[in-house]
Parts: structure tokens; sequence; C-alpha cells
């Protein structure tokens, strides 16, 4: 089946029609340069309809990234010509200057098109061409300029937007024309793009903030930031006077930063390593070092831990439930803010020996801190029945 170029229209009005050195252009009355800005619109709609419809037609990965890479280079070839036609005489009349910039500005959104659906389908790797990476520096201009005073506003602190901010700004005024690739582009293309959804509902999901949530998603790998976003995690730490209060807090953020998703297949910088990979073992270093600071103390006997005079069984709370579930329940209740408190090793140290079970009269606060970090299935499903009869009575008084 022979399948139409959509491109035909456009293609003709930009090599033929509007050529300089053809004899069509001096006919061009400014009724006609009008109908052709409102067509050249709607022709970028139809085109990419047509575009989407080839694609899916094909059942071969090979034709459709042929097809692809194809119409990515025609559409480059068509805005360096349109580009080059400005220079013209003819082009500083205002009515085929806008034509023009109309052009220029459809083209340009039939580009981010592909390279948003089918960036999988282009050659990353390949080398922006000079025409092209102008065009698309001063886009990215004028958005990031816009979002410049909205992160400045919603973001405390001016360091953590002047380290994401100077990337993007230095990316855009280069004058290096030559060694950008398409993946360099894209990414920064959707960086910005995501940075402007930002705020626009809670799209968090973990103690971290939704801007960091954002770069660790987008893989970015600048040292500013890895740097950045440690030490500031470390001060924090810091601030806990009690060394097990901050391996506690240290293997929580851990956990919080190990389900934090990350994209596959974008980096900042792909010559150096993902900022995943250095972060966990920034991460892994600080609590071995924590851990080996706990078992070694310089005073033997201020080093060895108090002995409490444990409570008699009588006094304590007995609670109809596993140690597992104990260990769950209270980490719930200090992250969900239930209970506030230092640490949520403070959590179990003031509440567990106060605890009995039917199994066990006398618990270990650590031990059941340590619990609370490998939950199973059986005990989350049991916990969460039992919250609902809690539930169900509290509905009934």
């Amino acid at each position: 089946m022979i399948q139409k170029y959509p491109l035909e229209w456009l293609d003709s009005l930009i090599s033929l029609t509007l050529n300089p050195a053809k004899i069509y252009l001096q006919d061009l009355t400014r009724e006609h340069l009008q109908q052709l800005t409102e067509k050249a619109i709607i022709e970028t709609v139809h085109i990419q309809s047509e575009l989407k419809n080839q694609v899916f037609s094909l059942h071969k990965e090979s034709q459709i990234r042929l097809l692809v890479q194809k119409y990515h280079s025609a559409l480059i070839i068509l805005l360096d010509t349109v580009m080059a036609y400005r220079e013209d005489k003819a082009f500083e009349h205002s009515d085929y200057s806008n034509l023009a910039k109309t052009l220029i500005s459809c083209l340009d959104e039939l580009l981010f098109f592909i390279e948003n659906r089918f960036a999988d389908f282009l050659g990353l790797e390949e080398r922006v061409p000079v025409t092209y990476l102008e065009v698309s520096r001063k886009e990215l201009k004028i958005k990031l300029d816009r979002l410049q005073k909205k992160l400045v506003k919603d973001v405390a602190d001016p360091c953590f937007t002047g380290i994401v901010l100077e990337q993007l700004q230095r990316f855009i005024n280069s004058r290096n024309n030559e060694g950008v690739t398409f993946r360099d582009l894209l990414y920064r293309r959707e960086l910005v793009h995501k940075l402007d959804l930002l705020g626009k509902g809670d799209n968090r999901t973990s103690i971290y903030s939704a801007l960091n949530e954002l770069l660790i998603y987008m893989n970015f790998n600048s040292r500013h930031y890895i740097r950045y976003f440690t030490r500031t995690l470390a001060d924090k730490i810091n601030t806990l006077e009690d060394k097990a209060e901050r391996l506690d807090s240290l293997h929580f953020h851990y956990k919080e930063f190990r389900q934090l998703q990350c994209h596959q297949n974008m980096i900042l910088f792909p010559q150096q390593q993902g900022l995943k990979t250095v972060v966990g073992n920034w991460f892994e270093h600080e609590i071995t070092y924590l851990e080996k600071t706990l078992t070694l103390h310089p005073d033997p006997v201020r080093g060895l831990k108090k002995v409490m005079t444990p409570l008699s069984v009588a006094k304590k709370v007995k609670v109809n439930i596993s140690t597992d579930q104990i260990a769950l329940f209270l980490r719930a209740c200090d992250e969900s803010r239930l209970i506030e408190a230092r640490s949520l090793s403070q959590v179990f140290r003031q509440i567990v020996p106060h605890l009995a079970t039917p199994a066990k009269t006398e618990l270990s606060y650590d031990s059941v801190r340590s619990k609370s970090y490998n939950t199973e299935e059986r005990d989350k499903e049991a916990l969460v029945l039992l919250l609902q009869k809690i539930i169900t009575k509290v509905k009934s008084y």
C-alpha cells in the first residue's frame, strides 16, 4: 500500500512557493499570505495525525525507526530552509516575516511532537543541526525566563534553584554547537517542561521535596546537586544528638530514597555515574561508618548500655498482636505524625518496654524497632483488619 506523504503541502510551500529564487513569491498578495499562515497552522495538526497513523500501521521496529528518522530529518531540512529565507530582503516585509515566523513555530511544534512521542526511535547520539539547535535554545530561553520567577518564589533555598537554573542557562548560552546531541537537547526540554508542571497538584510521595523528587526522577547527576543533596541531608541528620537516632534516621531516609522512581533512559551527563548509584553509595558508606562508631566507644565503662530496671508484668499493657505488628504500627504512627518524637528510635524506646504480648512478656525496644524495617504482607493485612475493627467500633459510639 502506497502511503501519502504528509509533508507534501508544507514541503511545496517552503521549497517552491516561498523560495526567493522562484517567481511564485512575487505573485503572493497580503490576502494570500494570510491564508497560507492560517493553512500552515491547520496543516500542522493534520500532519501529526497522519504521522501517528503511519507509525501505527507498521509492525516492525526497524520500519518505524526508519520512518520516524526520515520525517525528523525532513522537518529539520525545512526548518533550515525557512531560517535561510529570512536573510533575504523579500522577507524584511512584515507579511512575509510573519509567515516565516509561523512556519518556524509549526515546524518546531512538529519536531517536538516527534521527539516527545517517538524519542525511542530517534538516533539520540546524533549531533543536532546548528540551525535547529539555535531555534531550540531560543525557545528554551523564553520558557526558562518565565520559569525562573516561579522557582525562586516557590523554592525556599535559592542555592537549590541556582544549581538547576545555572545548569540550564549554561546549555542555553553555550556557543558550542558541534558536540550537542539530540539526547542533550531532549533532556533539557523535558526538564524545563517538568519544572513548569511542578506544584500543579500534590505529586509528593516521600519525605523529600517535590523538586528533589523531580531531579532524582530525571537522573540529574550534576556533581553540584549531589553535593548539595548529601550535605543538606547530613546537616539534618547531625542535628540528632544520639548516634542510634542518627542511624535510624539515615536508614529511614535511605529507604525513602530507594523507593523514588528514576527514569532509566534519561541522564544529565551520560559519561558520569547515575544519581541513584552515587547517592546510594553515599548512604551505604554513612550507614557503615555510623554502625562502626556505635560498636566502638572510647570509654568502655560509659559505652556499656545502661541496665534499666524492667517493669513487672503486672504493670505492663498486654497487646493482643505480634511484636512484628507492634513494630509496624509504631512506625506508621511516627511517619504519619500521629506520634511526635525526636526520632523513630525514641518512639520505640519510650513505648515498647511498657508492652507485653501473649507470646512474650519482655520486649526489647531495639529488637522491635529493627523489625519495623522488615515487614511481611501477612502482618500488614492483620494490622489493617485490626484498624478496620477499631474504625467500626469508633463509628458505633
